[in-house]
């Protein structure tokens, strides 16, 4: 397990002082897959490197399975090192040597013996699919095979966490996903725990089950992923997560728009239930769907719509009652019924 407690990271200098991480406390359970988000600056490398100490937090404490690595002396410092992998945002490998190279040096700082590296390295190429490469070099592999070779070297030595540096931000959209499932299989086959960090709701979405969102080098909220996505509560959270749902609308569509417009959110079940075709029977009334989507976030469904309602006296307030008692979150984005925001917010957050 690793306990970071009111850990404070400051850079000095004769010109200013930055206070990269700001009294930062949270828990990451072994063979956890947690994920730390934010804007660049925000303070999450600084805290990841702490983890392992390659940065040494100016206070605070850094505890693994209840030892504080801050009091460790050098040589036990180097053996907790031992039991932790990283993978780094642009790949650190070495130019000069094959695959089987770079994943084996490790191991040979390690002390491992020659029949030992000849052993785990062909398992550590098996495992990230590039068992037919080890003789070549990093030059003529993809960005996906480098950063593969990358995890390949983590895993080396069999550690029981895997810290992950921004690991597919050098990455195109497609080898991303299949790095993202990778990590997955390692992290429910092997039980490694993942602390993966980056500036994306996308990547944290697809790869981790808690998340800590960080801004000015403090953790602004920290939860399940689902939850954060489905009932984000700090402004920045909620702009992190409305970036990924994407349901802007353009001006040319908006001018076409009479009625009243609601922003919708279904959470579990009720994400696959017709509550909108139920309400409009039920009142009378027509829903214009203008833009949506479902997703599934840990397996379970999230639904974002955002619709038009179009209704004999042109007011939302009966529907935005109706979907409230059904369960669904709402915001009334434009119209008539803009005056019951507000309320049907706080009856949402009070459910």
């Amino acid at each position: 397990m690793i306990e970071l407690r009111d850990l404070h990271v400051i850079f000095s200098s004769r010109s200013r002082t930055i206070h990269a991480v700001r009294d930062v406390t949270l828990t990451i359970e072994d063979g956890e897959a947690f994920g730390i988000v934010g804007a660049s600056g925000a303070g999450k490398s600084t805290l990841l490197r702490t983890i392992n100490l390659l940065q040494r937090p100016t206070a605070g404490a850094v505890l693994l399975d209840g030892r504080d690595l801050t009091w460790l002396s050098a040589e036990e410092l180097r053996a907790q090192r031992s039991k932790i992998g990283m993978i780094f945002q642009h790949f650190n490998l070495f130019m000069r040597k094959t695959v089987f190279e770079n994943v084996a040096f490790p191991l040979r700082i390690a002390g491992a013996s020659s029949t030992d590296i000849q052993t785990r390295v062909p398992e550590l190429l098996s495992t990230v699919g590039l068992q037919d490469r080890a003789g070549a070099y990093p030059a003529k592999l993809s960005g996906g095979q480098k950063q593969r070779v990358g995890i390949a070297r983590a895993l080396a030595n069999r550690p029981s966490i895997l810290l992950c540096d921004e690991p597919t931000s050098a990455l195109d959209l497609d080898t991303t996903g299949s790095i993202l499932e990778l990590l997955d299989e390692i992290n429910s086959t092997l039980g490694i725990t993942i602390v993966l960090i980056s500036h994306e709701m996308s990547v944290i979405k697809k790869a981790c089950r808690r998340v800590a969102v960080m801004q000015d080098g403090a953790v602004v909220e920290l939860g399940d992923v689902y939850d954060i996505f489905a009932r984000p509560t700090h402004p920045y959270t909620r702009q992190l997560v409305s970036g990924t749902f994407e349901l802007g609308l353009p001006d040319a569509v908006l001018d076409k728009v009479t009625g009243p417009i609601l922003s919708l959110t279904y959470r579990g079940d009720d994400a696959e239930n017709p509550v909108l075709s139920e309400a409009g029977r039920a009142l009378g009334v027509a829903f214009n769907i203008l833009h949506g989507k479902i997703e599934y976030i840990s397996g379970r469904p999230l639904g974002k719509l955002l619709v038009e309602v179009r209704s004999p006296t042109g007011d939302a307030a009966p529907a935005a009652d109706y979907l409230l008692k059904r369960g669904v979150e709402l915001e009334v984005v434009r119209g008539a019924a803009e005056g019951r925001s507000k309320r049907a917010r706080d009856s949402a957050m009070r459910s």
